[in-house]
């Protein structure tokens, strides 16, 4: 079981230093907007990811006017004391520590504090561009298996490093062959693992996600989900060599599984073109619970799951079911926003959760 026991704050955000006691599997956490109740989950996030959930530089984290910031949380995994630390110097540069040793690389941390959050902006993964459903696949894949980590880290800089040189071809007119087949030789290798690793594991992700929307939504709505893929009906090799004259027009590489997709209908229809927004809601929790899930399943202990402001998204009913599902019927712990303290208390007490309360 993973469980964060406290986190301390310094410099990150809107608080310059402050200390949570968490003494529940579930705590909720309310207050006004702006009071901090979002930066306090991101905070959660960090530890997890190293990173921000928002996309914020480690700079940008930081409370205005003043230099560097300071994450410091203690947890309980498996009945082992942790003690996790990250800290951004005035230089802006980073450091990670686990029990007080350094992490020389970041990514050796990813998966091992696994972490699902929910945020009100999320419902772009189900209506905007495919980058964020890339993401999502990459998000969970990165946490269960780390050499798929290493793999997309490894992709994304020969991707880089390859339409630096496809952009200096088409400003000289003619092209390295001998460092392109380089390039398309480490790009094969690594696309071809990260396309297996997808493949096998959107088996197991799509169906849990229809199964947790036609859970909330109540009916399936006619809802299908397809991994959608250039690689399914030919090889990288034949891709890249296909198109290399479109990639050096255009000084990118057009063709990969960067350009993936979980493709989403509703009666064989665009799913966002005609959904509605009790439907996108219903989806996005389905995919984002799926994602709980199956972490749990892999890791042998149920992720800790960050929920912020998700009354503005769900009825009554709908929310009732999420909060018996995720507080209840499982041992992993939850946090929940809200900007009204007594609908969180209700809802909480009306499922006859166990919960802990704090004010901003």
């Amino acid at each position: 079981m993973l469980q964060l026991n406290n986190i301390t704050l310094v410099q990150f955000r809107n608080y310059v230093t402050q200390t949570f006691n968490f003494k529940q599997k579930v705590v909720g956490i309310c207050g006004l907007n702006g009071t901090g109740k979002t930066n306090l989950l991101d905070a959660i996030y960090y530890l997890s990811f190293t990173k921000s959930y928002f996309g914020r530089t480690d700079a940008q984290n930081v409370h205005q006017g003043l230099a560097g910031l300071r994450i410091e949380g203690h947890y309980h995994l498996n009945n082992q004391a942790q003690e996790l630390i990250c800290i951004v110097r005035e230089n802006n540069k980073k450091e990670f520590l686990l029990n007080g040793t350094v992490y020389k690389k970041f990514s050796d941390h990813i998966g091992n504090y696994p972490c699902v959050m929910i945020a009100p902006d999320d419902v772009e993964l189900i209506t905007g561009s495919s980058e964020l459903r890339r993401k999502f696949l990459d998000t969970i894949l990165s946490q269960i298996d780390s050499s798929y980590l290493q793999a997309l880290i490894a992709y994304n800089k020969i991707i880089q490093q390859r339409n630096s040189l496809l952009k200096q071809a088409n400003e000289i007119g003619s092209i390295d062959n001998a460092l392109l087949n380089i390039y398309n030789d480490q790009l094969i290798e690594k696309g071809n693992y990260i396309f297996d690793a997808r493949v096998g594991f959107t088996k197991e992700l799509l169906p849990l996600i229809i199964h947790y929307y036609t859970k909330i939504a109540t009916q399936s709505d006619d809802v299908e989900l397809a991994y959608n893929s250039q690689l399914i009906n030919h090889s990288l090799n034949n891709l890249l060599n296909e198109n290399l004259s479109k990639d050096i027009a255009l000084q990118r590489t057009t063709v990969g599984i960067h350009k993936d997709d979980i493709g989403i209908t509703m009666s064989a229809n665009s799913f966002k073109n005609q959904a509605s927004q009790g439907q996108r809601k219903s989806l996005l929790f389905a995919f984002k619970l799926a994602e709980w899930q199956l972490l749990k399943q892999k890791k042998g202990f149920a992720p800790i799951l960050l929920l912020d402001d998700v009354f503005e998204k769900l009825d009554a009913t709908r929310m009732f079911n999420l909060l018996t599902w995720v507080c209840k019927e499982d041992d992993g712990q939850v946090f929940i926003t809200d900007t009204h303290k007594e609908r969180l208390s209700l809802a909480l007490t009306d499922a006859n959760i166990a919960f802990q309360l704090i004010e901003l």
